[in-house]
């Protein structure tokens, strides 16, 4: 249906319809700009999302569970979807608002020149009615004037009072005015029948052109909404497929997740390589009462606790974990600190890290080695071409690699000797223990108390009561021995503990101070001085009375050294 014969007389109409159409595909461009926008920030959010929560710690530190590997594939699926959000809103911003933008600033433009047109053609044509009302008016106007005149001629023609000339003179102006009359008559229909004609032409063609441009023009411009409509939609359907995918990879990391797996991860993370505590021995304390003659009982306390001595220590043949973990269980686990050889790791995690270390220096010396391969062809190449280089400038570096490569090896050495430690194919502890044996004690030696004993089974047992605690002398050897031995790097391992039977101010070098009912470490027994080694939870190290101490030592410990 054509907007030229149907709407011939809608002009304002269209014009408001028009100046709608517009502002309405402006009005939806501004959606699609708004849902860009959303689309983008989405994007943003859910990049800014990943990027918290990914890992920020180095792989080897990253947790090796499938729980977390999962999460962290989710995490890059997560972040490819926000990649396929941001394909979304670029194309929308490419291929809809800015392609509707354009064609709007085109559609005013044309829409402001067919109705320029338009109003032109209705101005001429105002025109020619105007010019065709004026000579009607004209016509009008002489026909009165003629009428008047004819009245005037009559009038003096029939008085006979009227001389000749009033008659002839008005017989004139009779004539007058009704040629002009006859003249404006022309005029008018000279003008009238233009107007008629620019009017037909002005309904039938020039509006009806007008019209039809507008209806293209508004055509047009729903044509190009149901394309931008369909554009849209294909924007968010294209990535459809990719989508898909990122959320299939989801759904293949949530079936990824292996409890029992992550079971084994947790036992190689965490296994000590230690074995479980044994049980606690009773300690009888009542061994050491002595009856009263009421009770008809004869008592059989040696002479030496009723004095107040210690007594004999129970059987050191009870057995705790090798473990310096042990006590952790009940309580907060030191913090030890960070060592080159791990050694302040338990056994099998610092077997692991050690070999960790040993292929990842392995890797280094692959690397010289091969650097300096490829140097020594690039010098038998310069010296058998010499333009081509002075063999000469790549000695140095030679020489640096070779360097390199010595130290790599010296530290591979090192480590592969503190594995073998831990492996038990080279200890230091084992060391000490052969030296230890070759160690001659004499039968009488110095006490903490700074008495002579006899009895070499103290060095295996603890006493069960005291009556008082006893005072402690000053350690049979030079106090500074004790830095010298502080001073292997080789932390020692631990072969039992015990438990203060009394406080000790520790106030000599070297010493440990003590609490009553405190727990320590043993790192080193009784070499015959009355003398312990022992280790604090916090790992301070000393030497403690060993009368002041109740010792359980463990079995089957490399570290364990014992004098006879």
């Amino acid at each position: 249906m054509s907007w030229g014969t149907e709407l011939w007389d809608q002009f304002e109409n269209l014009d408001k319809h028009t100046q709608w159409g517009i502002d309405f595909l402006e009005r939806y461009a501004k959606f699609v700009k708004e849902r860009l926008d959303i689309e983008q920030n989405y994007a943003k959010q859910l990049r800014n999302l990943v990027k918290k929560y990914c890992p920020k710690r180095s792989k080897d530190d990253e947790p090796r569970f499938t729980s977390c590997l999962s999460f962290y594939g989710i995490l890059n699926e997560l972040n490819d979807y926000a990649g396929q959000r941001e394909v979304v809103a670029e194309e929308m911003g490419h291929k809809v608002y800015g392609a509707l933008m354009k064609y709007s600033q085109d559609l005013k433009a044309e829409r402001k020149h067919h109705l320029q047109e338009g109003r032109k053609a209705q101005q001429y044509l105002d025109h020619c009615w105007k010019q065709m009302d004026n000579s009607k008016k004209k016509f009008e106007r002489e026909c009165k004037e003629a009428e008047k005149s004819q009245v005037t001629y009559e009038r003096l023609d029939n008085d006979i009072n009227a001389t000749k000339s009033e008659v002839e003179k008005a017989k004139a102006q009779f004539y007058l005015r009704t040629h002009m009359a006859d003249e404006s008559k022309n005029e008018y229909a000279a003008q009238l029948q233009n107007f008629n004609a620019e009017q037909w032409k002005h309904f039938n063609n020039t509006i009806p052109h007008i019209f039809k441009n507008l209806q293209d023009m508004d055509q047009r411009r729903t044509v190009k909404l149901g394309e931008t409509y369909r554009s849209f939609a294909e924007a968010e359907r294209r990535v459809i497929p990719i989508i898909s995918k990122c959320l299939e990879g989801m759904v293949s990391a949530a079936k990824a997740v292996d409890e029992r797996k992550d079971s084994t991860i947790v036992v190689e993370s965490f296994k000590s390589g230690f074995d479980p505590p044994g049980d606690f021995p009773f300690e009888d304390f009542s061994q050491n009462l002595s009856r009263t003659g009421s009770d008809g009982t004869i008592t059989n306390t040696p002479k030496g606790d009723r004095d107040g001595a210690p007594g004999p220590r129970p059987d050191p043949k009870h057995t705790m974990s090798k473990t310096k973990n042990k006590l952790w269980l009940f309580g907060k686990k030191p913090k030890a600190p960070s060592v080159e050889d791990f050694s302040h790791l338990p056994p099998e995690q610092r077997r692991k890290r050690l070999q960790q270390r040993i292929d990842e220096l392995n890797k280094e010396l692959q690397k010289e080695m091969d650097q300096r391969d490829a140097l020594n062809k690039m010098k038998d190449v310069y010296e058998k071409t010499p333009q081509m280089g002075d063999p000469s400038s790549l000695q140095p570096k030679i020489s640096e690699t070779i360097c390199n490569m010595e130290k790599l090896r010296s530290e591979i050495h090192k480590h592969e000797t503190w594995l073998s430690e831990v492996e038990g194919k080279q200890s230091s502890r084992e060391r000490r223990h052969s030296a230890d044996n070759h160690h001659h004690t004499p039968q009488g030696r110095e006490s903490p108390e700074g008495s002579y004993t006899e009895d070499t089974s103290q060095e295996h047992h603890t006493p069960h009561y005291h009556s008082s605690p006893p005072q402690p002398g000053h350690p049979s050897a030079d106090p500074h021995e004790f830095d010298d031995e502080f001073d292997d790097d080789d932390p020692l391992p631990v072969i039992g503990h015990c438990k203060a039977l009394y406080s000790f101010d520790g106030q000599n070098e070297g010493t440990l101070v003590m609490a009553e009912d405190e727990v320590l470490y043993i790192i080193e027994e009784d070499k015959g001085d009355g003398w312990t080694r022992a280790r604090k939870q916090s790992g301070e190290e000393g030497y403690v009375p060993t009368t002041y101490v109740e010792i359980t030592m463990e079995k089957n410990c490399k570290g364990a050294v014992t004098y006879i």
